[in-house]
């Protein structure tokens, strides 16, 4: 009977012997799985040195004329652009990306992107409001492709381009044009722009701003949808920088 056993545990230490050398050490049973990471990064990093303007056709630059801002209610509670010391003409409103039909608008996947306050206060001089900077960045810049310095640079080379016809934007005092007026005012100071290109947007009976069509790079051209939108406004108010 010993010997039977004894032949029964050599059988199984050899079959244990077989099993080691064809299947190789036994494995430690599997862990939980490890979440794979993605690091990209964010649209306004330094890295980003590639843009391509691409998505839409050309710009609209928007000039707000301050005063008429600064009369509303919204304008009453700006104080970085209505102040009492804040004496503004023309203004940015914005450079907005532009399609033939419609434009693109918030284009970042962060909704809340904020503009640093030495980007922004850079900008004070044609855009005097930090509100206002982050809020045209994030609608409308954000669908440029260019990174946050390179739109407010872009923004600032576009308000450059334009020539203010000097009897509308010294604002010494009121005066009453009409839209078709204000336009020819421009089209002469500026020698490239058409009237097709150019539109008047009034509040009520105020001039409230001017917006021009600029293509890609930054030359003027003409916008039909734009200039449709535009006030056709007789009288059209311009009120004085007070």
């Amino acid at each position: 009977m010993k010997q039977y056993f004894g032949f029964i545990a050599l059988g199984a230490l050899s079959l244990a012997a077989v099993g080691w050398l064809i299947l190789g050490q036994p494995q430690p049973a599997p862990g939980p799985v490890a979440q794979r990471t993605e690091t990209r990064p964010s649209p306004n990093s330094s890295t980003k040195t590639e843009t391509s303007e691409s998505g839409f056709d050309f710009y609209v630059l928007s000039l707000s004329w301050s005063p008429a801002f600064c009369a509303s209610d919204a304008g009453r509670n700006s104080h970085q652009q209505c102040g009492a010391d804040r004496k503004f003409g023309f203004v940015v409103h914005g450079l907005w990306p532009q399609n033939a039909q419609g434009y693109p608008e918030f284009c970042g996947a962060d909704k809340q992107e904020r503009v640093p306050d030495n980007l922004g206060r850079s900008m004070f001089d044609i855009m005097p409001s930090m509100g206002l900077i982050g809020h045209q960045w994030r609608k409308h810049g954000s669908c440029s492709g260019l990174t946050q310095k390179q739109y407010f640079d872009k923004t600032r080379h576009a308000y450059d381009r334009i020539k203010l016809p000097a009897d509308i934007s010294t604002g010494d005092q009121s005066k009453r044009l009409s839209a078709d007026a204000i336009e020819t005012a421009f089209v002469n100071a500026n020698p490239g722009m058409t009237k097709g290109g150019i539109a008047i947007s009034c509040d009520g009976p105020r001039l409230e701003e001017v917006r021009i069509c600029l293509s890609k790079d930054l030359s003027f051209r003409d916008c039909p949808e734009v200039d449709r939108q535009g006030c056709r406004s007789n009288v059209a108010e311009i009120i004085p920088i007070r």
